[in-house]
């Protein structure tokens, strides 16, 4: 028994990004009840040549969107990467979620075969169930428990159930 392209993504994606709004909901309302800005969580890093949270949230937001534009040969939607507030990051992940919630599984049909471009400069070309399963997902997962990892390692309230979704 097969599992569909679509099932793989689409789903997928869309429960690292709820997971990534609870994140949000949660730091936000440990901020305020630490009294502190804000900002401090969007820029903060878990080490000095990594990405701040709001890097992580884009990247997961990037990884989401270009995989299906990947595999169905269209072009994503581009943003700016400037986001540098809870609600900028919520807009952002809501307009990923618009975009994933505009492909059918019927759209993504046949895609396992298609020959994909890993991004980047190694040339590698792999099967887009290849692709998936080796490079989209873990990626994407990536971002998601680097965000999770930033929060907790600046006492925000989040487990792993919040992770899980």
């Amino acid at each position: 028994m097969s599992i569909s392209i679509y099932r793989l993504t689409v789903p997928m994606f869309q429960r690292g990004l709820g997971s990534l709004k609870t994140y949000l909901d949660k730091a936000e309302a440990y901020a305020k009840e630490k009294n502190f800005d804000p900002g401090i969580l969007i820029s903060t890093r878990l080490a000095p040549d990594m990405l701040p949270l709001s890097g992580q949230y884009q990247r997961a937001s990037d990884s989401a969107k270009f995989t299906l534009a990947r595999l169905t040969a269209t072009e994503a939607p581009k943003f700016e990467d400037n986001e540098k507030t809870f609600d900028e990051l919520r807009e952002r992940l809501e307009k990923t979620e618009a975009y994933l919630a505009s492909f059918s599984a019927e759209a993504l049909e046949g895609t396992e075969s298609r020959q994909i471009t890993l991004p980047g400069k190694s040339g590698i070309v792999l099967p887009g169930d290849e692709y998936v399963a080796t490079f989209a997902l873990p990626n994407f997962y990536f971002h998601v428990a680097t965000a999770h990892a930033i929060l907790r390692n600046q006492g925000a309230p989040i487990g792993k159930r919040d992770y899980l979704g």
